[in-house]
C-alpha cells in the first residue's frame, strides 16, 4: 500500500482511515488519484460512499456529481446479505473492507475494471451469508462469490487445517477469484496463450475431472517444485489464480514494505537491495521478496508463532510469476496510454 497523507497537515494517515489523528480533519479515500481527501471541506467537492454505515466504506464519491452514490468498490458489489441477517451483514462489512484494498490495488497496478453494470461478463461480487443456504466460493463469467463465512476466523481456521492450506485469508479469497476473472481479461484469446500453456498446462482439460482427481487423490508428490500451492495443482485455470494471488500478495507487502521505510539485507548477506518499482527488474523484486519473508518469518518465530510466509518460491513458480507480472505490467500501460 503506499504512503497517504492528511491533505490539511500532512500527517500520515493509513488506507483504512477515515479520519486524521492529529488534526482531526474528516478524510475518504479517493481511488482515480489514490490519496486521502478531505470530506465535508469548504469546497464540498467529496463525500462520502452511500455504503459508510452498512459496510464501514471510507471511499468517496463527487458531491452532486449526478451518478452513483456508491464508490468505485462498492459499485462492483451485485449482492450483498438481506437487512434482517445480523450476523451476515456484520461479515460482510469484514469483506468489504478486504475487497477494497484488492480494487484498491487493481486501480494502482493499472489494471483494467470494467464492471458487470458496463459490460456482459463485466467484474461483479456476489457476498453471500451461508447462514441460510449452501454458498460456494468461486467465479463465473466475471462475478466473483464469497461465502461471507470465511470472514469468521474460527470457521476459516477449521477449512484451512481440513484442506491442508498452509495460508487462507478473505483478501487472499478476493485476490485468487479475481485472478480467474483476469485471466479471461490478459490470456484467454490473446497471443498470450501459448506461453500460457507452456507454463501452467492446457486450460482445455477437462474441470470436473480434474476437481474430483485432486479431492480424491490429493496433491501429486513433489508438487512444490512446479506450483505455489497444492490447490495450485488441480486445474491450469487453479494455476494461474494461485499464481495471480501470490503476485497480488507479493507487490503489496513489498510495496507497504518499502512505504514504511523498512530495508531487508538480500538473502546472501549484501548491501540492501533496491525497492521494487513500477519499472524494476521482476529478479530484482523477487530477491527482495525473499529477504523480506525470511526476516518476518524470524520474527513470527521470535514470537512462538508461525511462520507469516509459509511457503517455497522453486524455479518453476517464479517463472510463473514472472510471466503474470508481465502482462499486468502490459496491461497497465495500455490502459495508461
Amino acid at each position: 500500500m503506499r504512503l497517504l497523507r492528511c491533505p490539511t497537515c500532512r500527517a500520515r494517515v493509513y488506507f483504512e482511515n477515515d479520519g486524521c489523528l492529529t488534526c482531526g480533519a474528516a478524510l475518504g479515500f479517493r481511488p482515480d488519484t489514490f490519496e486521502m481527501v478531505a470530506v465535508g471541506a469548504a469546497d464540498g467537492a467529496w463525500e462520502r460512499c452511500a455504503n459508510v454505515s452498512m459496510a464501514g466504506c471510507n471511499w468517496v464519491v463527487p458531491t452532486g456529481g449526478g451518478g452513483s452514490t456508491l464508490c468505485r468498490s462498492c459499485s462492483l458489489t451485485r449482492t450483498r446479505p438481506a437487512d434482517d441477517d445480523a450476523e451476515g451483514r456484520a461479515r460482510f462489512a469484514e469483506a468489504e473492507a478486504a475487497k477494497r484494498r484488492l480494487v484498491a490495488q487493481l486501480v494502482d497496478l493499472g489494471l483494467p475494471i470494467v464492471g458487470f453494470d458496463e459490460v456482459d461478463d463485466g467484474l461483479g461480487f456476489d457476498l453471500l451469508s451461508s447462514h441460510f443456504d449452501e454458498v460456494v466460493t468461486g467465479h463465473e463469467d466475471g462475478i466473483v462469490t464469497v461465502d461471507l463465512a470465511e470472514a469468521d476466523d474460527a470457521h476459516r481456521e477449521r477449512v484451512r487445517q481440513e484442506l491442508g492450506e498452509a495460508y487462507r485469508t478473505v483478501l487472499g479469497h478476493f485476490r485468487h477469484e479475481v485472478g480467474h476473472y483476469y485471466w479471461t481479461v490478459l490470456v484467454e484469446g490473446t497471443d498470450a496463450i501459448d506461453g500460457f500453456r507452456a507454463l501452467f498446462g492446457d486450460e482445455r482439460a477437462d474441470y470436473g475431472e480434474a476437481m474430483s482427481s485432486h479431492y480424491g487423490g490429493g496433491p501429486p508428490l513433489g508438487w512444490e517444485a512446479d506450483h505455489v500451492s497444492a490447490y495450485a495443482t488441480m486445474h491450469p485455470w487453479e494455476d494461474w489464480a494461485e499464481t495471480f494471488a501470490h503476485l497480488l500478495h507479493l507487490r503489496d507487502t513489498l510495496q507497504t514494505a518499502v512505504e514504511s521505510g523498512v530495508t531487508v539485507v538480500d538473502p546472501d548477506g549484501g548491501a540492501p537491495t533496491p525497492p521494487p518499482g513500477g519499472d524494476g527488474d521482476f529478479d530484482v523484486m523477487v530477491r527482495e521478496w525473499v529477504g523480506l519473508t525470511r526476516a518476518l518469518n524470524e520474527l513470527n518465530r521470535s514470537m512462538g508463532e508461525p511462520d507469516l510466509y509459509p511457503f517455497v518460491l522453486a524455479p518453476a513458480v517464479i517463472a510463473k510469476l514472472a510471466f503474470v507480472d508481465r502482462l499486468v505490467r502490459d496491461a497497465s500501460l495500455t490502459v495508461a496510454r
